[in-house]
């Protein structure tokens, strides 16, 4: 009787999974390595795993994680990394950009870049020079005539976001490929927060050219754009380590000396 019972437990009935028998006699189960199937939410614009995943073809979730990376660009929650800086900071740098001879703001900001100068610096020079110019405009005015009637000029505030915007966006890319393409392992945020705190010197300086005096105007801009260009020149050092170093520098401070010229020619002329 209890034979017949063990043949019955040991037979093989239809529809039941033979259980894997160890050399211990104990029962072992099947395990599933790297089972990982659901992670969720997503990974937007992150490395911190291939997000949600379905039993399937692995080239479905490589186009599946590639398109949630496209979508990370235009997530704001993407951009909120490198706007995590302090006041402390953010003062210290403003400090750093005063003084151009230290060329050592590229390892400041090298642990912790931000876009906090690209676009709240920028975006303070573009009021501050379309204000200030038009103030600027009237006091050349009424030197000159007192009874010549002046009116706001609106569009210096389109010319100013235009010129300002753009030079503050397309220049550090360009420098950007151009690192690239000569071999340096240059991070496109770096370069975008150095080329935003070189505009501050010339917040400070768009004040100064208020006063109706062309000579000193000159002078001061002049000042102000050398030390702009010479921050933006010396740190490229760090970047460049071949012989081009000199045509790369030279090159950027030509094009920060014209964009502070641009500045005075047409906002304070």
């Amino acid at each position: 009787m209890e034979e017949s019972y063990g043949n019955i437990f040991g037979s093989n009935l239809v529809g039941s999974v033979p259980a894997a028998i160890s050399g211990e006699g104990r029962i072992s189960t099947p395990e599933v390595t790297g089972a990982n199937l659901q992670t969720f939410p997503p990974a937007i614009g992150g490395s911190r795993g291939q997000g949600y995943q379905t039993i399937g073809d692995t080239s479905d979730a490589g186009q599946q994680q590639q398109a949630n990376n496209w979508k990370g660009v235009f997530s704001v929650s993407s951009y909120t990394q490198y706007f995590n800086v302090d006041t402390d900071i953010v003062l210290n740098r403003l400090l750093s950009s005063l003084n151009p001879v230290s060329g050592d703001f590229s390892q400041k900001i090298h642990a912790n870049p931000d876009l906090y100068g690209l676009v709240w610096i920028s975006t303070t020079l573009v009021f501050a020079v379309a204000a200030l110019g038009n103030c600027a405009t009237y006091l050349m005015h009424k030197k000159s005539d007192s009874s010549t009637i002046w009116a706001f000029d609106v569009n210096y505030v389109n010319v100013a976001a235009t010129a300002i915007y753009g030079y503050a966006l397309i220049v550090p890319l360009g420098y950007y490929f151009l690192l690239q393409y000569m071999g340096s392992a240059v991070s496109l945020i770096r370069v975008w927060c150095m080329w935003g705190y070189s505009l501050f010197i010339l917040i400070l300086a768009s004040f100064l050219l208020v006063i109706p005096f062309e000579i000193l105007r000159w002078i001061l801009i002049l000042i102000a754009g050398t030390s702009s260009a010479s921050f933006v020149g010396l740190n490229l050092r760090s970047y460049i380590q071949s012989d081009d170093l000199i045509i790369v520098a030279v090159s950027a401070f030509i094009l920060q000396m014209a964009l502070s010229i641009f500045i005075k020619m047409w906002f304070f002329a």
